[in-house]
């Protein structure tokens, strides 16, 4: 990672900061474990996190904990070498014993690529279920635990009926639980009653955050969703493909936002309740598919409607995020203008750097 993508980093951080820093006062002087910390979520959560340390002071621990945390020093040296970063490289449903000194967790580990999801269901479920489990029991002994960030998933309320604009955290659908390929969505569930119970028998003080889709630096392009796809057809010289239907519809958050929102809802979220994390403004996969093209240096050609499934039908996934905004003042920095255009750069320069 050159300078020049670093640069871009700090901006962001910046600009989600600026004027809001103080509501994440309460995370001064804490140690903080994030399981997964060393994905998408968790490295912006990090890059954020260590952003406070440097320009704000905030002196906070982290305590990374990922089966793939040796590969971090690859993908961002820059972190992996600091004194405020631990990392523990184990498998979640092995943890026993979590550090004393951890006051707050973020329980963010678990893939959101589908492609795991349909291949190894099975291990999908355990380390899903599994972890939640191990990671709840060993935080009830903790003797500082102050909050628990749980970090489920979009996905756990089912397919979103066409008629309805936005999807609230009191929709009551749910997957289809006699398929495999909701295993993900499934587990994710689980783990919210999981939470529910811990938080009910041990008092602990455990929220849930539902992300939705996000887009941004970290993101690989090599991922099975439509926005990655055609970016990485974009910097290619095209043509982007879009290989289901044009009019489905979906949203996109910035990671900064992202990690700022979650972030706010660890220290200020109302512990039992659930916040949907993600952009409410939808657009159509033709929509994304005209953004990326038109920041593109030379715009490529899009075809639509390419091998398309017969299964695969229009379909819908934008959240209603008033509970956060209304509550907790939440706000997106970044609209998906702008993060289509920040990504596109991100990843021009990384290739260049490559």
């Amino acid at each position: 990672m050159n300078a020049r993508m670093l640069e871009m980093i700090r901006r962001d951080c910046h600009e989600v900061t600026a004027s809001s820093v103080s509501e994440l006062t309460p995370l001064k002087g804490e140690c903080v474990l994030i399981t997964g910390g060393t994905g998408f979520m968790g490295t912006w959560l990090v890059e954020l996190i260590t952003y406070l340390n440097d320009y704000y002071d905030f002196c906070i621990k982290m305590i990374l904990l990922s089966e793939r945390a040796y590969s971090f020093s690859a993908k961002a040296p820059h972190l992996a070498a600091r004194k405020d970063i631990s990392l523990i490289a184990r498998d979640i449903s092995s943890v026993v014993e979590i550090p004393d000194d951890v006051t707050m967790i973020i329980h963010a580990a678990g893939t959101p690529d589908n492609r795991i999801h349909a291949s190894e269901p099975l291990r999908v479920a355990q380390i899903i279920t599994g972890g939640t489990s191990s990671v709840l029991a060993a935080a009830s002994r903790l003797p500082q635990l102050k909050r628990f960030l749980n970090i489920s998933s979009s996905l756990v309320y089912g397919p979103q009926p066409l008629e309805l604009e936005r999807i609230s955290e009191c929709f009551g659908g749910g997957p289809n639980c006699s398929s495999p390929s909701s295993t993900y969505a499934e587990a994710k569930r689980f783990a919210e009653i999981l939470c529910s119970i811990y938080r009910n028998e041990y008092k602990m003080e455990i929220i849930t955050a539902r992300p939705f889709a996000f887009i941004g630096p970290y993101q690989l392009m090599d991922r099975p969703w439509a926005i990655n796809n055609f970016i990485r057809d974009g910097l290619s010289g095209g043509p982007i493909r879009i290989l289901g239907d044009s009019e489905t519809l979906r949203s996109y958050m910035y990671p900064s936002d992202m990690a700022f929102w979650l972030l706010k809802i660890l220290v200020h979220g109302v512990s039992g309740l659930c916040y949907n994390v993600g952009n409410p403004d939808g657009v159509t996969l033709r929509q994304v598919a005209e953004k990326v093209a038109s920041n593109c240096p030379i715009q490529p050609q899009i075809i639509s409607n390419v091998a398309i499934d017969p299964k695969l039908h229009r379909s819908k996934m934008v959240p209603d995020v008033n509970l956060a905004q209304k509550t907790l003042e939440l706000k997106l920095f970044v609209d998906t203008d702008e993060a289509i255009r920040r990504t596109l750069l991100w990843n021009r320069e990384n290739i260049g750097h490559m």
